[in-house]
């Protein structure tokens, strides 16, 4: 393809700039061959000629369609080159914020300086198990491919992190490691993960420090290799570290820091454990002080130093060791601030002895005070006759305090790199390994020195395998295509590694000259300029003759040679190190031990570490200096070893840039990036794909996008490959340009931009003929429109005028009709008026006169009725007043005989003898009060009777007055005197009235009278003790209230909590039991490691958790799958002992103990509400306790009864034992139904025996209390004041006199207690009796009211009134009767059902008694027996013998099939175990009923261990599970259980057993198979939902493919597609399994919900990661696969399951990407669509929108910002993905079943003949 068919008008081309590095023009004239120069127009639209002369010069770079820029991979760009790189890179930074980008196998990486949300646990479980090319690049992809490849290959892998300080190595590694604890955990309780995250705060500490370039930059190099076992789980580490910069332990740049750690010491001084430090504020040392800036931003140093000391802890550094570490730092602090004085100019030099920071050097060291003085001034020179001390110069005294200082620092550093190793280590052996590099890139600066000498020669070294590896992935690639290729020439750095390492190379030149006794750094330089001046990577400087060039793979680098060799060779005099190896602290001592090497690899200069090289030969002593090991010579040696291990592994690379030097987040310097692009090998990789076929396309994926470029006719062909390769040979002559693999098509550089090309020509000429077409179409409807807007003008116009002529002639003959008919309605107006008035004065005249004759008539009956009441109240008052003084003379007479009585009463009281004669007569007392009851009741019924006859003759009155009303009224109205005379008779019949009333008040006023005087001599005997008795009542009701109201507040309020809490407790509660499960399938796989662990040798640990067995064990709110679980593990320490058992299951009891605290503290919320009830009836009881005598009495009454019951109780019981014992014996004899039927008779005779020796013993007990009262009466009457006892002259016993006086107080109280029994029953008596004259004297005062009522009204009004009163009272007699005859029905249905189970007890008696087997039949014989009296009589239970129950357990749980059930009732097992229960319940075993529900329990545990993967099965038994608990509940006894039970069900419940525990257990094990089954349910689903949701093309013509074809450089096999009706199809199954097995509606909604959660969660979260399925075309790909979701959701009637609502994000984030994005209503109507989406998620959809083709525009920045704006007042959480993982709390609804247990038919196939029905 020639340049003028690439450089036309219109291309875009990259230019150089000096400030952009390159800069985007527009070609505005075509270029043609020999033309001196190209047009341009720049972005600016300022016009620019790009000269091309000489002609031979290259043309510029051409630019990519914008349709290809942003993508993820730099190699899947058409044009290759820098700038093409570069602007991806940019766009990718700046306008997406995407940090990470692939080039090819290189993950290029740049620091955003800011914290962003990308790296949490969710993110980590999103990359997991996905290719690489799948997901937006990522730390986490490339850990995950290394992760995979080292699973699937058993090869060892790398991964190469590079790059300069402060483009974040260290935080990607740190991220690396993350990545591999969190998916490779441990597999035991080493938490070995935790330990590998810990090192990382330690050497931060100990290894970075503050630059100019970063603020926690590493000074040193290292390699951890995190090593796995065969289930590829972290087992340990180990790590290796390179030229650790101990320069900077003395000297710091300006504007940098030491190591963080002095600095974190110095923080945390004031701690009273450092106070013997010694140390201040790090301002007042000279070695933290030389940078200036003592602080980092956002750093709290106190803070990280806790941190620091809490890794160390986690690691196993002692706190002793600990300390010591920090003595030795402050020393070196203190070291730094020595004040030296030098004496003879500076030739001799010293230290006082009183110096504040000697003493505390040498005291915090261990060492001697005056050796450290002399030696730091003094040197010791040793020849062969004999050894001088030499006094040391000022200068050679602060290097030699220099150097001491970094010996110590760097030995220190060694010492805790071994010790994090030995943290790591593991007796286990290693599987395969990943190791993470984190090493410095590649340096230059102004002054190069011997640390940038060996920083770059190990890049170079790192670079030459990274190209070898580069081309040997691309030699492979196309040998498996299979395609010809020709040797790529790629850039081979070997000449340059030669240059420094070979034989007389620059290291050999170096050692060689420091073994020279006088050997100088010019020497040295001269001797290189002699031996490589004609090597073509070596130079000499035109104006130096110290320094030298070496030409590196990235750059020419000037080093200047002052200082290689003193920092080569490493100088430390021996004097002070034997003074250290002296100290009196072992850990100091033992730092400066020579074991390995001759002299302690710490040399004085940058980045030097302590890298330990076997060796071969015998160490030497360390005075033998020339046979040291140089510094470069240990790092070629270390290198090289690093070397052999990369190259032993399969590498990956990590490359990151630094995107600018001032640290702000999200700015990019183009020059800084283009510097770090081609020192990192990044551009060099970018060269060798250019220079091959970097773009690949698989053959359907070109079909789909360049298929426009066909004709119809090849497109008819079926074969897509001979399709292809026919459209590029028509389009591209040149078939050098591609090559067609077996699977894909291989382009060079520059060919996609052709075709795109081409492709974009085409719609653009499709697009002119389309805007062509529909213009024309556009002009021509608007003629047409014009056309027929005209023609309707013209039409409305004349339709107008005709109806306006219309309008007017019709209102002209209207106003004609309006006027005759307004005329005509006046007239008749006016007539009207004259004859309504005549009317009306017609009316009012004759009203007038017949209301004068009325008023009249009025009046006159008015004036009777006056006289009459006046003459009646007249007589009534004189007849009050007479009556009045008769009472109060009477009152006053009978009140002075009352008191004479009560004095006298007073006086007979305080004597003895009259209680007692009170006691005597009480009983007569009683029986002449009740005497005088029964005749106040006869009274009381006689006059009753006079009532009625009163109320009879009234009733006769008032019917007469009605007929004889009816009568006048058919009659004509009369004259007056007829009225006279009816009212005559009226006033006749109101006297007899009153005078029937009258004598009624004299009857009740005697029966009043009467009343009273009985109440008086009532209310006298018991006055006080109703007065205590009222104040007690109303104290009790005040505290009740009290009491209620506080009570009723705070259960309120404590129900509201516990609800919240309840919610919360069983999402907890829940995740622990589903730990729980996982802990126990983890216990079983460890199980089969043990025999390994028992022959690997090493430490293990002492079985501290031992006792945590027994206790457990012991516990007896223990579950039944914890006692499974304890079995195994007691046969698990049988066979390997209690050692190891107890250490594999701490974590395990621990959860137990967990989940068992938690039960504990439920019940104890349960418990409060009833302590509280307890506690309320306490205080009445202290109460009552407080009261009166009385009370006392009534206690010791109730004892003395209390143990007369117990005593007759416990006879009639040892009697019912002995008969039954009788009756049993006897039944076994003889087993005929005549014996049953004397045994049951004998049975009753006994009970009536017993209850007929009960009352004769009652009325024994009665009989010798009135004896006991009769004695003592008779003892107290011969008693007097001078007598004596006849036996007082005798000795009494104390003991038995005290006796006999506490059972005289027994009889006494026993007596009172009966009195006031006698008292109460009278009372009450009498209380009811005023309660039925209380009523009867209402009815009295009601009937008075309303006949004096009736008097003053109108006859017709008295009549209807008289008729509405008995209607009422009537009415209330009914109602009366009803609510009696309600309340004896309901006596009568309560006794009917005592009848019936009284009936149903005596006929299970009976069939219990003839089912009693005298010896075991046959299996046969008892189904036969069984199958006979299943219609008669089957009882819904199931009798099976003890040593059967293995068997019932393997046939109906272990062995069965879902299958084998599958045509019976749903849940058929849950229904036969009940029935078992069911027996055992009935014949009260409770052994047999712990030992079938334990064995159940654990054997549908071990189901579901072996069927872990099978979703039937684990439905099966979740379905049986569940049923098995509603069983439980429904038959449990409990109300709230049995509303909807038929009566037939409710005789199968449960009779002696309270199972709520195993209610309990059984709800535990339904949790943990529900979440077994969601596990397998999402096992299934999860590999579909990407494929079925995202990429399946449902809405045929919508192409999701990518835009150019990713190279995966994985070999992982390509991951079967699936179409959504696959994933609907199984959804179909899950459905179809769960319903047909019986489980719960309810339970089947939550499933379908959690799986449903999973598919919007995977789905979004994929989405948020992958920039190819961000576009239009996905979105409504997306929508229509929802919509396919919810119908079959609407189709299942699973509306209401919430599932469709879990899918709410997704269908937002559809809507999302098919919405306008341009404007600011774009931007509004997108917030106010996407409230299921977070803020992060909406604009990392927005920065991943990528056009479907180049005519859709891209989101732009400001529209993003603008969105962010508008979010600013959510409050959404920070993570951006969604946890699927996450489940929904389960609650498993009651849902009883209608079947009964007596309808249940065992099938044959089951094999459960050994069951028998009962």
């Amino acid at each position: 393809m020639s340049a003028a068919q690439l450089y036309t008008k219109y291309t875009r081309v990259w230019i150089p700039d000096p400030d952009e590095v390159w800069r985007s023009a527009e070609i505005i004239k075509d270029y043609k061959e020999g033309d001196k120069s190209l047009q341009l127009k720049l972005e600016d639209e300022t016009l620019y000629e790009y000269p091309i002369d000489p002609p031979g010069s290259e043309l510029p770079f051409l630019r990519n369609p914008d349709i290809l820029v942003g993508q993820n991979d730099l190699t899947g760009l058409s044009y290759l080159h820098e700038p093409a790189v570069l602007h991806n890179l940019k766009v990718r930074f700046l306008e997406s914020n995407h940090i990470y980008t692939y080039c090819g196998i290189v993950l290029v990486a740049i620091n955003p300086f800011e914290q962003l949300p990308i790296y949490g646990q969710d993110v980590i479980y999103a990359y997991s198990g996905q290719n690489m090319g799948d997901m937006d690049p990522h730390i986490f992809a490339v850990a995950e491919e290394a992760y995979r490849q080292m699973a699937r290959d058993e090869k060892n892998q790398s991964i190469i992190v590079s790059g300069e300080s402060g483009a974040g190595k260290t935080v990607s590694a740190k991220y690396a490691m993350r990545f591999f604890a969190t998916v490779g955990g441990s597999a035991s309780e080493t938490n070995i993960e935790a330990k590998v995250l810990a090192s990382s705060p330690i050497m931060e500490a100990f290894g970075n420090a503050k630059t100019t370039r970063n603020d926690n930059s590493s000074r040193f190099g290292k390699y951890i290799q995190i090593g796995f076992d065969k289930r590829y789980h972290i087992i340990g580490a180990n790590m290796r570290t390179y030229l650790l910069e101990k320069s900077r332990v003395v000297f710091q740049a300006e504007d940098e820091r030491n190591y963080h750690i002095f600095y974190q010491l110095c923080a945390s001084s004031s701690l009273p454990e450092f106070k013997d430090l010694g140390l201040t504020c790090a301002e007042d040392f000279f070695y933290t002080s030389q940078g200036g800036d003592m602080s980092i931003d956002g750093v709290d140093d106190a803070d990280d130093f806790e941190k620091t000391r809490h890794a160390f802890t986690l690691l196993g550094v002692k706190e002793s060791h600990q300390m010591t570490i920090f003595r030795i730092i402050a020393a070196i602090l203190h070291l730094g601030n020595l004040k030296i004085q030098e004496e003879r100019d500076g030739e001799v030099c010293s230290v006082s002895s009183e110096d504040e920071h000697l003493s505390s050097f040498c005291s915090l060291l261990g060492v001697e005070h005056s050796q450290m003085q002399h030696w730091l001034c003094h040197r010791k020179l040793v020849t062969t006759a004999e050894t001088y001390v030499k006094s040391m110069s000022l200068h050679q005294v602060v290097n030699a305090m220099n150097a001491l200082a970094k010996l110590i620092y760097a030995q220190l550093f060694n010492w805790i790199v071994q010790h994090v190793n030995q943290a790591l280590h593991t007796t286990v052996k290693q599987h395969s390994f990943i190791g993470v590099l984190d090493i410095y890139g590649f340096e230059t600066f102004e002054v190069n020195s011997f640390e940038q000498f060996c920083i770059n020669y190990a890049n170079e070294k790192l670079q030459q395998q990274f190209n070898s590896h580069v081309f040997k992935l691309e030699q492979e690639e196309y040998m498996k295509e299979e395609i010809p290729w020709t040797l790529i020439d790629f850039y081979d750095n070997q000449p340059c590694i030669d240059l420094i390492e070979a034989k007389l190379g620059i290291l050999d030149l170096l050692d060689e000259e420091c073994k020279m006794p006088k050997g100088t750094d010019q020497n040295w330089a001269q001797k290189l300029y002699d031996r490589h001046s004609a090597s073509q990577h070596f130079q000499k400087p035109r104006m130096s003759n110290t320094s030298f060039i070496v030409l590196h793979f990235a750059d020419k680098v000037e080093y200047q040679s002052e200082g290689f060799l003193e920092k080569n060779r490493d100088t430390v005099y021996e004097e002070q190190i034997n003074i250290l190896k002296a100290s009196q602290y072992q850990m100091v001592a033992d730092l400066f031990q020579e074991d390995k090497d001759p002299v302690p690899t710490t040399p004085g200069a940058k980045r030097t570490p302590r890298i330990n090289v076997r060796s071969a030969k015998p160490a030497f002593k360390a005075a033998n200096k020339e046979h040291r090991k140089t510094v470069g010579h240990q790092f070629r040696n270390s290198l090289q070893l690093l070397m052999e291990t990369l190259n032993a592994t399969s590498p990956h690379y990590v490359r990151c840039i630094k995107p600018n030097d001032e640290k702000i987040p999200f700015k990019f310097d183009p020059k800084r990036a283009v510097q770090q692009l081609r020192a990192c090998g990044v551009l060099e990789t970018i060269r060798i794909s250019a220079a091959g076929f970097p773009s690949r396309w698989s053959y359907p994926d070109f079909f789909n996008r360049y298929s426009v470029l066909m004709n119809k006719r090849d497109l008819s062909k079926s074969d897509t490959k001979q399709i292809c390769q026919t459209l590029l040979k028509d389009l591209i002559k040149d078939p050098d340009k591609f090559q067609f693999g077996r699977t894909k098509i291989f382009f060079r550089a520059g060919q996609v931009a052709y075709l795109e090309k081409l492709r974009a020509d085409k719609f653009r000429a499709a697009t002119i003929m389309i805007q062509k077409t529909v213009r024309g179409w556009l002009q021509r409807a608007r003629y047409q429109r014009l056309r027929r807007a005209t023609l309707a003008l013209q039409r409305h116009t004349r339709g107008h005028l005709a109806r306006r002529l219309f309008q007017h002639l019709r209102r002209t003959r209207a106003a004609i009709i309006l006027q005759k008919q307004y005329r005509m309605l006046r007239m008749r107006r006016a007539f009207l008026r004259v004859r309504s008035a005549t009317l009306t004065i017609q009316a009012f005249a004759r009203g007038m006169f017949v209301r004068r004759i009325y008023h009249q008539m009025l009046m006159e009956h008015k004036a009777t009725i006056l006289q009459k009441y006046a003459r009646g109240w007249l007589v009534r008052a004189r007849l009050r007043r007479a009556r009045a003084a008769a009472v109060v003379l009477q009152s006053h007479w009978r009140r002075l005989r009352a008191r004479r009585q009560l004095q006298a009463l007073r006086i007979e009281a305080r004597s003895a003898q009259h209680l007692k004669k009170l006691n005597i007569g009480m009983e007569n007392k009683v029986v002449q009060l009740q005497r005088k009851v029964d005749e106040q009741n006869k009274e009381n019924k006689l006059l009753n009777e006079q009532l009625s006859m009163l109320t009879s003759a009234h009733s006769s009155e008032v019917e007469k007055l009605k007929k004889e009303l009816q009568q006048y009224q058919q009659t004509q109205q009369g004259d007056g005197k007829q009225l006279l005379s009816l009212q005559e008779e009226m006033e006749q019949l109101r006297t007899e009235l009153e005078r029937a009333h009258s004598e009624r008040e004299v009857l009740e006023d005697s029966h009043g009278k009467e009343r009273d005087l009985l109440r008086k001599r009532i209310c006298d005997l018991e006055e006080e003790n109703a007065l205590l008795k009222q104040e007690k009542e109303e104290l009790n009701s005040r505290i009740l209230c009290q009491s209620e109201d506080e009570f009723a507040r705070n259960t309120v309020e404590e129900n509201m909590q516990m609800k919240k809490e309840l919610e919360e407790e069983r999402s907890r509660y829940q995740n622990l039991v589903k730990e729980y499960a996982s802990l126990e399938q983890r216990y079983d796989n460890l199980r089969d490691e043990i025999t390994i662990f028992k022959q690997t040798p090493g430490h293990r640990r002492n079985p501290s958790n031992q006792s945590s067995l027994e206790s457990d064990s012991n516990n007896p709110s223990i579950c039944t799958s914890e006692i499974g679980d304890t079995e195994d593990v007691i046969q698990q320490v049988e066979e390997i002992g209690m050692e190891k058992a107890a250490m594999d299951m701490t974590l395990f009891l621990k959860l137990q103990k967990r989940v068992r605290e938690l039960e504990l503290e439920r019940k104890k919320l349960q418990a409060q509400l009833e302590k509280k009830e307890q506690e309320s009836k306490k205080s009445q009881v202290n109460e009552i306790k407080t009261e009166v005598t009385s009370e006392h009495e009534d206690f010791a009454y109730n004892s003395l009864k209390r143990q007369e019951l117990e005593s007759e109780n416990k006879k009639l019981k040892n009697d019912l034992n002995e008969l039954r014992k009788a009756i049993a014996d006897h039944a076994t004899q003889n087993n005929s139904s005549n014996d049953v039927q004397d045994g049951y008779n004998l049975l009753l005779n006994q009970l009536k025996l017993a209850n007929e020796e009960l009352e004769v013993r009652k009325e024994e007990v009665l009989i010798l209390r009135s004896q006991i009262m009769k004695a003592a009466q008779q003892k107290e009457e011969s008693i007097s004041p001078n007598a004596s006892w006849p036996n007082s002259d005798r000795h009494v016993d104390q003991e038995d006199a005290i006796e006999a006086y506490q059972g005289m107080c027994e009889t006494n109280r026993l007596l009172e207690a009966q009195l006031q029994d006698q008292r109460r029953e009278h009372e009450e008596e009498m209380e009811a009796l005023k309660n039925q004259v209380d009523l009867m004297q209402e009815e009295l005062e009601k009937q008075q009211q309303a006949f004096l009522q009736t008097l003053q009204l109108s006859p017709e009004v008295q009549v209807e009134f008289g008729l509405q009163q008995e209607i009422t009272r009537l009415t209330n007699e009914n109602l009366d009767l009803k609510e009696l005859l309600e309340k004896l029905e309901k006596n009568e249905k309560k006794l009917k059902k005592q009848l019936k189970i009284y009936m149903k007890k005596v006929q299970d008696f009976e069939a219990s008694q003839t089912k009693v087997p005298v010896e075991r039949r046959s299996h046969e014989r008892s189904m036969q027996v069984a199958v006979q009296r299943k219609e008669k009589d089957f009882q819904g239970m199931l009798e099976y013998y003890k040593e059967d129950e293995p068997l019932l357990i393997r046939n109906l749980i272990t062995d069965l099939k879902p299958q084998a059930v599958s045509a019976t009732v749903p849940c058929l097992p849950a229904y036969i175990l009940y029935m078992c229960i069911r027996h055992a319940d009935y014949i009260n075993d409770d052994q047999k009923v712990h030992s079938l529900l334990t064995s159940t329990i654990n054997g549908v545990k071990k189901v579901l261990k072996k069927h872990q993967d099978d979703f039937e099965m684990t439905s099966f038994w979740l379905a049986n599970t569940c049923r098995l608990l509603h069983c439980l509940k429904q038959y449990s006894g409990e109300e709230c259980f049995m509303t909807q039970n038929t009566a037939k069900q409710n005789e199968h419940c449960l009779k002696n057993f309270d199972l709520t525990e195993y209610r309990q257990v059984l709800g535990h094990l339904s949790i943990q198979i529900y979440q077994q089954l969601i596990n397998i349910a999402e096992g299934i689903l999860q590999p579909m939902i990407v494929s079925a949701v995202l990429e399946n093309e449902s809405i045929q013509g919508l192409s999701i493919v990518k835009l150019v074809g990713y190279r995966k450089y994985s070999s992982n096999a390509g991951d079967s597609s699936y179409s959504l009706d696959e994933m609907i199809r199984q959804l179909n199954t899950f459905h179809s399994i769960m319903c047909d097995q019986g489980l719960d509606p309810e339970i089947i909604q939550q499933v379908f919900k959690q799986l449903f959660y999973m598919i919007n969660a995977i789905a979004l979260n994929n989405l948020l990661l992958r920039k190819d399925v961000c576009s239009w075309s996905t979105g409504m790909q997306l929508r229509f696969n929802i919509s396919q979701l919810e119908e079959w959701l609407h189709g299942k009637n699973l509306q209401q399951s919430g599932a469709a609502q879990t899918l709410e994000p997704l269908i937002q984030a559809a809507q999302l990407l098919q919405l306008k994005k341009k404007t600011s209503e774009d931007a509004e109507a997108i917030c106010s669509l996407c409230t299921s989406l977070t803020t992060q998620q909406i604009v990392k959809i927005l920065n991943l929108y990528t056009p479907v083709n180049e005519f859709e525009e891209r989101v732009t920045v400001a529209f993003i910002r603008n969105i962010q704006k508008q979010l600013q007042e959510r409050n959404d959480p920070p993570q951006l993905l969604l946890d699927f993982k996450h489940m929904f709390p389960v609650l498993f609804p009651f849902n009883p079943s209608a079947i009964t247990m007596d309808s249940i038919h065992l099938p044959a196939s089951l094999n459960l003949d050994f069951l028998n029905k009962v």
